[in-house]
């Protein structure tokens, strides 16, 4: 390391000095202590060499203040001067789009970020140019007269998808004229807080109707139906499965939220599909003679295992195959197949009814929570709208997908993909 160009001492070594200067009365006690055991000693010069070697290793391996050590690595060249830092190298390592711009409202820099989300924009153009909404234009245009104000409002793309932003903008230092735009991209939030109350919309729907259902003929019962036998049989019928119904819905609730709620973490648990897809056949076999259809099995002689939590899986092909037998009754037989395509790939299920089918529109959305092809159907049925997103939940944490072929008139596949063994 080189001295300094005025031929002082160079930055370690002054930062050495200046330790040994403010611990001196510490320092010089233990040196009084080593040259006394070196008199002892008779002289020979061991024990005043340990107390310079003391001294410098104190120096040396004691920690200063941070402001000595920063200011030391900085001698050495180990660490930049944060007041030095040019701000276009901290704005290029922010992740979100961020503009500089001056007093006339020209951009000086824009980051890659900003010209991944809104196209590059070169040096001295104006913002007002880039971002035409109306909105934007008044955003700008209040930061400039405000001056040393910060503020902020919300912008959104709708080309080429929709995105929702929220928009900042703050001068920059003191008296430098320039000013920073930061967009946070709020597209996922406002997605969720949709999904959201969309959830809440439909879950009050589905459990309103029963319960006026439920209300109306506890009013019947006490007022016109009171002495009708009859007529309070056949309403505490409709009651009943009106409760049932709740029930139902408020089971498929708590099943959501428990998925929701459990640690993004793939099941290693070993389950054979052949032995579980036989018990769901046998489980169900009562609900496909009622609907006047025959399960069929199509699997594999050998284990077909995956990774997997047991319990789970049945819930899954529980609810495929009940909807096969319900909805896809007409069709009159349901087919269970399995494939095992062998080491480093999918293991798949699939669960194939031959009833009307679902029409193209419809399948991507069929997952979604009380998405339902036809509602009175599904209600006939004693379906509540959130089966299948509770196969997806499922599927999601376990590191497997659900795929949906269908032709109206022709039935429906379900196939489930288990990931390659690991």
């Amino acid at each position: 390391m080189e001295d300094d160009d005025n031929g002082s001492s160079p930055g370690w070594l002054k930062a050495v000095i200046r330790r040994l200067g403010r611990n001196w009365p510490v320092l010089a006690a233990a040196s009084a202590a080593f040259l006394a055991l070196d008199l002892y000693l008779g002289g020979n010069g061991l024990a005043a060499a340990g107390a310079v070697a003391f001294v410098f290793a104190v120096a040396m391996l004691f920690p200063g203040r941070r402001g000595e050590h920063v200011a030391m690595q900085r001698s050495e060249g180990l660490a930049p001067d944060i007041d030095t830092l040019p701000a276009i190298h901290l704005a290029a390592a922010v992740q979100d789009p961020l503009y500089i711009f001056n007093r006339g409202g020209e951009v000086v820099y824009a980051n890659a970020a900003a010209a991944a989300a809104f196209g590059p924009i070169a040096p001295g153009v104006s913002l007002q140019l880039k971002f035409r909404a109306p909105e934007m234009h008044d955003f700008i245009a209040r930061v400039l007269a405000g001056g040393d104000e910060p503020s902020a409002t919300d912008y959104a793309e709708r080309v080429p998808i929709e995105r929702v932003y929220r928009v900042s903008a703050m001068p920059i230092g003191e008296g430098t004229g320039l000013f920073v735009l930061l967009f946070k991209d709020q597209s996922e939030a406002r997605r969720i807080d949709r999904m959201r109350a969309d959830f809440i919309a439909n879950a009050s729907h589905e459990l309103r109707t029963p319960l006026a259902s439920v209300a109306g003929f506890i009013e019947t019962l006490r007022g016109p139906a009171r002495d009708d036998p009859k007529a309070r049989e056949n309403f505490l019928q409709i009651m009943q499965n009106q409760t049932a119904r709740m029930a139902r819905l408020i089971d498929d609730l708590l099943s959501l939220s428990r998925l929701e709620i459990r640690p993004y973490v793939t099941p290693s648990e070993k389950v054979d599909m052949r032995l579980l897809l036989k018990g769901v056949g046998d489980s169900l076999a009562h609900l496909a003679r009622e609907s006047g259809v025959t399960i069929a099995f199509e699997l594999p002689e050998t284990p077909l295992e995956v990774a997997g939590d047991r319990d789970e899986l049945v819930q899954v092909f529980e609810n495929l195959v009940e909807n096969a037998c319900k909805y896809g009754s007409a069709g009159g037989r349901v087919v269970v197949s399995a494939e095992d395509a062998g080491p480093g790939a999918e293991k798949t299920v699939t669960v194939t009814d031959f009833g009307p089918g679902i029409a193209e529109e419809h399948i991507p959305r069929i997952t979604e929570r009380f998405y339902r092809v036809d509602v009175e159907t599904s209600r006939a049925q004693k379906g509540t709208g959130l089966g299948l997103s509770i196969v997806k939940h499922i599927l999601t944490r376990h590191g497997a997908r659900l795929s949906i072929k269908s032709r109206v008139g022709e039935g429906s596949s379900f196939t489930v993909h288990f990931p390659p063994a690991r």
